[in-house]
């Protein structure tokens, strides 16, 4: 769907998280999220009356994607841990722009993100938990899975990172 056929709401949405993450929350203006989705200040505020309201809408549409990872990670043809891992890479999508926003408003002591970005967390660990059975094993995919994001969306990615890690856990038998 083009972005000028995409639902206004969802259009405000994206270009709030575009300039959270581009520009930061100072930038984040209700004049600029309504510059950047092409839409009228008024139209902006039809749909949220304050930029808490959007933060709101962002972490709600946030959360509901999040569920849909989660149950693509239990489902995956390849196992969760694959998944997982795969999937800690920045691939740009809309996931991944609404992953960093809400990591922009946590920074600022919002904890309603840290909360949603939590919850999230919590989410993917129960799936690594379930499949592999071992706490310690999920939780240190888990922060694997967060390092390769980490370097990957500040630019510092070791190009081999994904197989370096893919090597070790099959020495291990936990791939």
């Amino acid at each position: 769907m083009a972005a000028e056929e995409r639902p206004t709401r969802d259009r405000l949405l994206d270009a709030f998280e575009t300039l959270l993450v581009t520009a930061g929350s100072r930038s984040a203006t209700l004049d600029a999220v309504a510059a950047e989705a092409h839409v009228s200040k008024g139209g902006l505020l039809y749909h949220f009356h304050s930029k808490d309201e959007l933060v709101e809408g962002m972490l709600t549409r946030l959360r509901e994607q999040g569920r849909a990872d989660v149950e693509k990670m239990r489902t995956a043809t390849k196992g969760p841990v694959d998944f997982y891992l795969t999937t800690s890479i920045n691939s740009g999508s809309d996931f991944d722009r609404a992953l960093i926003a809400a990591g922009r408003i946590a920074q600022e002591n919002d904890s309603r993100a840290s909360e949603a970005l939590a919850d999230l967390r919590e989410g993917w660990f129960a799936v690594l938990l379930e499949h592999l059975a071992d706490e310690s094993l999920a939780r240190t995919i888990q922060l694997i899975g967060d390092g390769l994001y980490f370097d990957d969306t500040t630019g510092l990615a070791e190009k081999n990172a994904l197989k370096h890690v893919r090597d070790v856990l099959t020495r291990l038998d936990a791939l």
